[in-house]
Order: structure tokens, then C-alpha cells, then sequence
């Protein structure tokens, strides 16, 4: 997909979430450490949304390309956010939603660091 094809998932994803209860923090946060797609809060909860995007998914779903060294760049962009927001000792996780033109999958609490 293009980067403008990203920016659309980015904003589906954040409608979807939107709808199911969740407050929208940040849209596209830069650290030194890397890019956050979302953060958003659910329920008290601190939530990194890393939203992947397809246009078909003959090399498999969009969330299989979040692998080890993703989340391991997310989980050092998340511990930045944290910190410069005073939110160290806040409860947070890390969701993944994956755009297809057959619809929207979310994935939340999709690994741990």
C-alpha cells in the first residue's frame, strides 16, 4: 500500500477504536526511539496501536509483519512516551490492527514485551 493508503488505515483504525469506547491520545507520536501509530486510552489503560495495512493477503494477514523486531522498536517508543508523559508506572499494552479490504481485525494485548 502507499504511505497515503497508510495514513487512510491509520484513520480507520482510529474510527474503529473510537466506536468501541477508546479515546485517542496520539496519531503518528515520533520518539527518538521510533513512531507510534496510535495511543490511546481504554479503560484506564494505556494502549499502543500498531495499525498494519493490506491490500490482499496473498503474503498472509497484515499483523504477521509485526514481528520480534518491531515490537521490540514499539516497545522502546512506548517506554519513551511513557516516561516523557509521567505515565511510567501506568498500565499499558500493546494492540495490533490489521486493515484489509475485507474489513478491520484487532488484535488488542497482541504481545508483550
Amino acid at each position: 500500500m502507499s504511505p497515503l493508503d497508510g495514513l487512510a488505515a491509520e484513520a480507520r483504525a482510529a474510527t474503529y477504536l473510537e466506536g468501541r469506547g477508546f479515546t485517542i491520545l496520539e496519531r503518528r507520536y515520533r520518539t527518538v526511539a521510533g513512531e507510534l501509530d496510535l495511543v490511546a486510552r481504554d479503560r484506564g489503560e494505556i494502549v499502543f496501536v500498531e495499525v498494519k495495512a493490506r491490500s490482499s493477503s496473498s503474503f498472509g494477514g497484515p499483523e504477521a509483519a509485526v514481528d520480534f523486531r518491531k515490537q521490540r522498536r514499539l516497545t522502546r517508543a512506548a517506554e519513551s512516551y511513557l516516561a516523557l508523559h509521567g505515565l511510567s508506572d501506568a498500565p499499558a499494552r500493546f494492540d495490533v490492527v490489521a486493515v484489509t479490504p475485507e474489513g478491520i481485525r484487532h488484535l488488542a494485548d497482541a504481545f508483550r514485551p
